[in-house]
């Protein structure tokens, strides 16, 4: 039980001493993500404003073709950089990064397993956590 033990607390120490450091970054990339949600807020209101003026109550019997018009792709890219300001997160990790980072660092003491469980044992345990 003990060498379980030691074994959780080394994996979670290593995990904790390489993305600690990393929560430095955390106020400035929270402030970031406010100032972009309000800076680009901003904009995609007034292009959203200007699109809907020039395309959706523009006068009908302007030539004017809608098809291929460079203000929809604009409109999408503008989109797509709102959604990515939106999506981004505060911590500069999440939870896949902790697991792939904790299996990374449990993957050597593997071979330490067969110390304690005899390998059928060992492949029984894995496939009744597997299925």
């Amino acid at each position: 039980m003990l060498f379980k033990l030691q074994i959780a607390g080394f994996i979670g120490f290593f995990v904790f001493a390489i993305l600690c450091p990393l929560l430095v970054f955390t106020p400035k990339m929270a402030q970031a993500r406010k100032k972009g949600l309000a800076e680009y807020g901003l904009l995609a209101q007034r292009y959203v404003e200007s699109f809907e003026e020039k395309w959706v109550l523009r006068d009908p019997s302007t030539p004017e073709e809608l098809l291929g018009a460079a203000d929809i792709q604009s409109l999408a890219d503008l989109g797509n950089s709102y959604g990515l300001v939106r999506d981004m997160r505060p911590i500069p990790f999440g939870l896949d990064d902790i697991s792939r980072l904790a299996a990374a660092t449990a993957a050597p003491l593997v071979p330490l397993l067969l110390t304690i469980f005899s390998l059928e044992e060992l492949l029984m345990r894995i496939i009744k956590v597997l299925f």
